[in-house]
């Protein structure tokens, strides 16, 4: 059984039950403070490296064989914070580590995906920066939706329908893949279901952050 430090945001309350689910972990669990997605400088000082890293290492006295950051805060961020936040994670303590946003964008890169649609519970303002960022990595937006909310406890109470209804709107416009950018929305099986209805790759971010490869797991 593999034993996974996960790092979530401190308001993040779907990624814990969904962990519950999976008989083959054992996840133990850290958070950092996290209360607002935004773009200004008080919303981001929250992901500030020195405290993420801090928090993250924490996990080590727990003995984990793996420490992920259980966030998606580089989609808006930029994704070198994520190449960073690995370097010094795994240069001080030793551990394998990955994130959320790493291991979505090795799903896109496996599946060859390169049209995408992208499905978050954020501001336009938020969701337009993810956009940007992934274009900046070459991928085409084809369709984005966004449920326009700002507070992360928000995000956890967006109905399935709504999700479904967002997801289905962006996999219309021919797309290689769809991802539900944000782990605090519950689309873990509604992603599984609708993957299944639709033919294309439905790519949850709480998910993909207990679906690691062996790659960033220690032997």
């Amino acid at each position: 059984m593999r034993r996974l430090g996960l790092l979530i945001p401190s308001s993040n309350v779907v990624l814990e039950p969904l962990a519950a689910t999976r008989s083959d972990l054992r996840v133990h669990f850290t958070r950092l403070g996290v209360l607002d997605v935004k773009l200004d400088s008080d919303s981001r000082a929250q992901f500030a490296m020195d405290k993420q890293v801090a928090a993250a290492k924490l996990l080590c006295d727990a003995k984990v064989e793996t420490i992920v950051w259980g966030g998606t805060s580089a989609s808006w961020l930029g994704i070198e914070h994520d190449e960073e936040f690995v370097r010094r994670v795994e240069a001080e303590s030793g551990v394998p580590t990955t994130t959320t946003v790493l291991e979505i964008n090795r799903r896109l890169a496996t599946q060859g995906a390169k049209r995408i649609g992208i499905v978050t519970p954020y501001t336009a303002e938020v969701a337009e920066q993810i956009n940007r960022n992934y274009a900046s990595l070459g991928y085409e937006i084809a369709a984005w939706r966004h449920d326009g909310g700002d507070l992360s406890n928000d995000f956890a109470k967006i109905p399935a329908e709504t999700i479904q209804e967002m997801i289905l709107d962006v996999a219309r416009n021919d797309v290689d893949a769809v991802i539900v950018m944000c782990t605090n929305v519950a689309a873990a099986d509604l992603a599984k279901h609708l993957q299944s209805r639709l033919g294309i790759p439905i790519i949850d971010s709480a998910a993909a952050t207990l679906d690691l490869p062996d790659l960033v797991t220690s032997k």
